[in-house]
């Protein structure tokens, strides 16, 4: 029996919430690299370059599924996206841990890149169609703070599990977690609120021009004909992509050569960039949506975040009081690219909502998926042959000739945003 009321608030949490709680599952696998850089290098006997990419393979499956993702969200819906995307993820994870060689490491990487990749464009997804249009930047905001809860849990608390139980045990251990999640999407999660007979906060046009593949290639087209879509796909990953190769990757060992933090260390003060950053998300979104503007808000913190990053990198050694708190200036204000999602959302027709995103996140993830790898190779060129049980060491210049990279794409962000259109927070069309 059909409802004439929309969807009690709880029951809204409860479906958006597993799709968040994968998501979650997705940053911690995403981040997790980076507390046992160490063990990695001296199980698989690799150096800078080739740790970069065993960390990167999981970006390469992540930026290849975002379009195929948007597309699939507009077309089959989220709940048997989000399903299947979680049993895959721990597959990938029980291979990871598993593996005998690189190649094997390599391989469970990239099946839990390209499995979690669902998880954002489909929450989003879900956002639109369980919640009030006026809240999607703050429920955007929340999904990266939730996100960022499980890149937090991939610090000190994993650092300490690892060095307890084993990095194989634990990484076992979350693909299992992984699975049984996907068993709990599949009974609780619905498409929509019409599936649980209540009136949908959809937009009442449907989809109908990406029906079969050249609808696809259609909708694929008038997205990217869109300004502000390549412009809001383009800066992105220069605000979330020094995020996470440095809190992902390369930050707890930067933090050791400039600092001499130890690891646990280290791995708090790169948790405390990413709960900042968590921090950031929600509020700026919530004010965006308040003031009924997306562009100065992104333009500030993008340019905030750019000041923080060259100070950060190429300042002079701070108090560990100083250091944190530039830490958490810096990732408060890379909070601020959770307004593009919103920001792109409505620069498109309400049917082009999901390849939108997924575009959209895509240049986000090819942020880290460049990065990784690349400062890794500057690395490796830099390095003076100092190695400590069998890890490479890296000098503080090495860390500033590869940072440098990050640096300039944080630059370019501000000047992408730069030539948004502002939406006044209004979808196209209305």
């Amino acid at each position: 029996m059909q409802s004439n009321n929309h969807p009690p608030l709880s029951l809204s949490w409860l479906v958006w919430g597993l799709g968040a709680a994968f998501y979650c599952f997705g940053f911690y696998q995403r981040v997790a690299p980076a507390v046992m850089t160490d063990l990695l290098m001296a199980e698989f006997h690799i150096g800078a370059a080739a740790l970069g990419h065993l960390s990167a393979f999981y970006f390469y499956s992540y930026v290849a599924m975002q379009i195929p993702t948007g597309i699939l969200a507009d077309r089959w819906g989220p709940r048997k996206l989000l399903t299947a995307g979680a049993a895959v993820a721990g597959a990938g994870t029980v291979v990871f841990a598993a593996a005998p060689s690189l190649f094997w490491a390599d391989l469970g990487r990239l099946l839990i890149g390209g499995s979690v990749a669902v998880a954002w464009v489909v929450m989003l997804k879900l956002a639109s169609r369980w919640f009030h249009p006026r809240r999607y930047a703050a429920i955007s905001g929340a999904a990266l703070a939730v996100g960022v809860v499980g890149a937090v849990s991939a610090g000190v608390p994993l650092r300490l599990l690892v060095d307890q139980f084993d990095w194989r045990a634990v990484m076992f251990a979350s693909g299992l977690v992984s699975l049984l999640l996907s068993v709990f999407i599949w009974r609780v999660v619905r498409d929509d609120p019409a599936d649980k007979g209540f009136v949908s906060y959809a937009p009442a046009v449907l989809a109908r021009e990406n029906a079969g593949p050249g609808g696809m290639v259609k909708g694929l087209s008038r997205v990217m004909a869109m300004r502000n879509t390549w412009l809001l796909s383009l800066a992105p990953g220069g605000i979330a992509g020094p995020v996470l190769t440095f809190s992902g990757l390369w930050g707890v060992p930067f933090l050791f050569t400039h600092y001499h933090l130890p690891q646990e260390a280290g791995a708090a003060v790169t948790s405390a960039f990413l709960v900042s950053w968590a921090f950031g998300g929600p509020v700026i979104g919530i004010f965006s949506d308040r003031i009924g503007l997306r562009k100065p808000l992104y333009l500030t913190g993008a340019a905030i975040a750019l000041t923080g990053w060259a100070m950060l990198v190429y300042g002079p050694i701070l108090s560990l009081p100083l250091l944190v708190l530039l830490v958490a200036i810096t990732g408060f204000s890379c909070g601020a690219m959770i307004i593009g999602f919103a920001f792109v959302k409505e620069s498109v027709p309400p049917e082009l909502t999901g390849t939108a995103l997924g575009v959209c996140n895509m240049g986000v993830m090819m942020g880290p998926m460049i990065l990784q790898p690349a400062i890794g190779w500057v690395l490796d060129r830099k390095w003076d042959g100092m190695m400590v049980d069998g890890v490479r060491i890296y000098s503080l210049e090495a860390y500033q000739a590869g940072f440098s990279l990050m640096i300039a794409w944080a630059a370019a962000a501000v000047i992408l945003v730069a030539f948004t259109r502002e939406t006044h927070c209004r979808q196209m069309g209305e």
